[in-house]
């Protein structure tokens, strides 16, 4: 009988400790249940801190949709934030994320997605194409072997579904376009939205870095270095960790416009280059336009095995580079047609605190096309008005953002300060500033 009272006493404290040690457990996942779910409700604006989902289409079963498969009505999706009970339609949300080009717009993020999942080290090209450029993207494509995040403008008139399925065929007969392009598909009545189909591009890019890319230009060397050597890239690009940079692949273009026609033809390493722009066959792209790549200090590359900073920006200044995706400034969307878009977009990066640095050994070579001289001519007065303005008021803007955070004499200013100075806007208005 005692033994039995016994064996009775210790099993009741077992189970007293075991429920102990089951209450401590369920407290601790509850607090932690509670803390997470408390931290969720007050996101900071960094990206890897949001996660959208869509309510009614899963990733996983995004994925596995049919590519190609258009509709309007695959814009009805929601999107539901983490850490709130509260959903958006993915419409209404790209509305607010590209709230500066010209509405409406539908959008459809990986209508086609490549197979391969990228390196996040890698580099994706960033890109924008038109109908008559398929074939060009298909080359790029072949030619890279690397990841490609394209935004594609189709007009939204009656010859949408031709090049819909024109764009099927380019797709679907090349392995490489398959395996290696994002395509990001933008259908309205808008062309030349240049900056909005860059920011699209940049965007829905699957790797840490992107190069922005005019589909146009034979990527010579494909960066082989730089991909073979990740490393190298990030501790370029990080510099003294306080300002980063993008680096600059200067451009070339044939002085004879017939024969930059076939890329099979060009040379793919800078002593090839050197021989041809010996020979006087090959010079920087655009010299007649000297304020729009002379910053790259092209004498200096022909005699250069190194890296080097470029010393004299001009704000007309628009280098093809390679930098990080997230924390860098977007493109102004309100640029439309050519000229001062692309030049824009590249100022703010540079007013943001980011140096230029020119890669010693890569390059890029204009693909020959004819371009619409008219239709340039006229927009290019229209957005030279709008760029004057947009100088000043991106200085004001980033001079405001940097002695708000007592960046101002920390270094990270310095574009601004050199760069800003030389507006007489700015300058007047500074005097109440500062």
């Amino acid at each position: 009988m005692q033994n039995v009272k016994q064996s009775a006493s210790k099993g009741i404290r077992y189970l007293v400790i075991a429920y102990a040690i089951i209450s401590v457990l369920y407290t601790g996942k509850y607090f932690y249940r509670s803390m997470h779910e408390r931290q969720s409700d007050h996101l900071s604006v960094r990206s890897d801190d949001m996660l959208l989902q869509a309510e009614q289409e899963p990733l996983s079963q995004k994925d596995s949709v049919a590519p190609g498969s258009y509709s309007v009505e695959s814009q009805d999706s929601s999107i539901v934030w983490h850490g709130s009970h509260t959903s958006m339609k993915e419409a209404f949300v790209m509305s607010k994320i590209f709230a500066d080009a010209m509405q409406p717009s539908d959008m459809t993020p990986y209508y086609y997605k490549a197979s391969t999942n990228p390196r996040n080290s890698d580099i994706t090209m960033a890109t924008l194409v038109t109908r008559d450029r398929f074939p060009v993207l298909s080359r790029l494509a072949t030619n890279y072997q690397g990841p490609i995040s394209v935004a594609i403008h189709v007009n939204d008139d009656q010859e949408k579904q031709d090049t819909l399925d024109e764009l099927e065929r380019a797709y679907k007969a090349n392995p490489d376009m398959q395996k290696f392009v994002d395509v990001h598909l933008v259908v309205d009545t808008f062309d030349r939205q240049f900056n909005y189909w860059r920011n699209v591009a940049k965007l829905f890019a699957r790797t840490e870095y992107i190069m922005m890319l005019d589909v146009d230009f034979h990527l010579c060397t494909n960066l082989r270095y730089l991909r073979e050597h990740p490393e190298q890239l990030e501790a370029w690009i990080q510099g003294d960790g306080k300002r980063q940079r993008a680096l600059v692949v200067p451009a070339f273009e044939y002085v004879a416009q017939a024969d930059g026609i076939d890329y099979h033809t060009f040379p793919s390493s800078k002593e090839e280059l050197l021989d041809l722009v010996n020979q006087g066959k090959i010079d920087m792209f655009h010299k007649s336009w000297l304020k729009g790549h002379g910053a790259t200090d092209y004498s200096h590359w022909y005699a250069s095995e190194e890296t080097y900073m470029v010393t004299d920006y001009d704000f007309s200044y628009e280098p093809y580079i390679i930098y990080k995706k997230e924390g860098t400034p977007w493109c102004d969307e309100r640029f439309i047609g050519y000229g001062a878009n692309k030049a824009a977009c590249l100022f703010e990066i540079y007013l943001s605190g980011i140096d230029y640095m020119v890669l010693p050994n890569d390059f890029l070579i204009h693909q020959t096309h004819k371009y619409p001289e008219n239709t340039r001519r006229k927009e290019r007065q229209y957005n030279r008005k709008l760029y004057s303005n947009f100088r000043e008021e991106a200085c004001l803007r980033y001079a405001r953002m940097f002695i708000a955070a007592n960046e101002w004499e920390s270094g990270l200013a310095d574009n601004v300060r050199q760069e800003c100075s030389k507006n007489r806007g700015y300058r007047s208005a500074m005097k109440s500033i500062l």
